[in-house]
């Protein structure tokens, strides 16, 4: 993707593609100008404060989803009287844009950081509970079948296998779920954001900063990179029997 940005940045390959506008800098800027522009955002406009105020968002708006949305789902996936009872709420909601909860959240929590964490939370909470409890259902009915026949009660079932069992697909969809997070960072710092990389982009776009926005866009691609990185590296820690590993 670099090469070819690069080739169209410093080529006159667009407009012989019928796409002038691309070969203008204006529109889009050359990769050495946008590292330039990232290394001044961070050396002088004090952009690692607003990385830092976008990753506590994108954490805690996933660590509150993470935290309901998990022991929910696995009720949901375990018991059918809990699935009867949560999966059509959840499922009619999933479809529901976060964006078009904005103006509620405003009123519930105001335009600071409460109203931008409630974002992330309803982007993240109803399809991770979702994808959780299909990974809950999902579990072998083989392995539940041989803890019944050695003896096992019903709740020794659910704490002994169905859990273990879930724990691998669990982390699989939080990895999954965090990158869902990342991307709701835009639309939660879209109401009289001070801080994070998402105001960074807002305000370069309105002083027509393209090199600035390719930055933070960038810097968001990395960060994202880096969060599904830690939780692959978590995935193989802690579950190195699972199938998808030795994969």
């Amino acid at each position: 993707m670099i090469g070819i940005w690069a080739l169209v940045a410093y080529t006159r390959v667009a407009p012989a593609l019928g796409v002038p506008n691309l070969h203008n800098p204006f529109f889009l800027p050359s990769p050495d100008t946008v590292a330039k522009s990232l290394y001044n955002m961070f050396a002088h406009e004090g952009f690692a404060h607003d990385v830092w105020a976008s990753t506590r968002r994108i954490g805690l708006g996933f660590l509150i989803s993470a935290a309901i949305g998990i022991p929910l789902g696995i009720a949901i996936g375990s018991f059918r009287i809990v699935q009867a009872f949560f999966e059509p709420i959840i499922a009619a909601v999933r479809y529901m844009p976060a964006s078009a909860f904005i103006p509620l959240l405003i009123i519930w929590f105001g335009i600071y950081e409460k109203e931008k964490i409630a974002v992330i939370f309803i982007g993240v909470f109803f399809p991770l509970t979702l994808l959780i409890a299909d990974v809950s259902a999902g579990i072998p009915k083989e392995l539940v079948n041989i803890a019944y026949t050695l003896g096992a009660s019903r709740w020794q079932v659910f704490w002994r296998v169905l859990l273990p069992a879930s724990w691998p697909g669990v982390l699989d969809n939080m990895r999954i779920g965090i990158g869902w997070a990342w991307t709701y960072l835009i639309v939660a710092e879209l109401v009289a954001a001070s801080s994070g990389i998402g105001h960074v982009i807002l305000s370069a776009s309105r002083f027509l900063q393209t090199d600035k926005i390719i930055a933070a866009i960038i810097t968001i691609g990395i960060l994202g990179l880096l969060t599904d990185a830690l939780f692959r590296w978590l995935y193989w820690f802690l579950f190195p029997y699972s199938e998808r590993v030795s994969r």
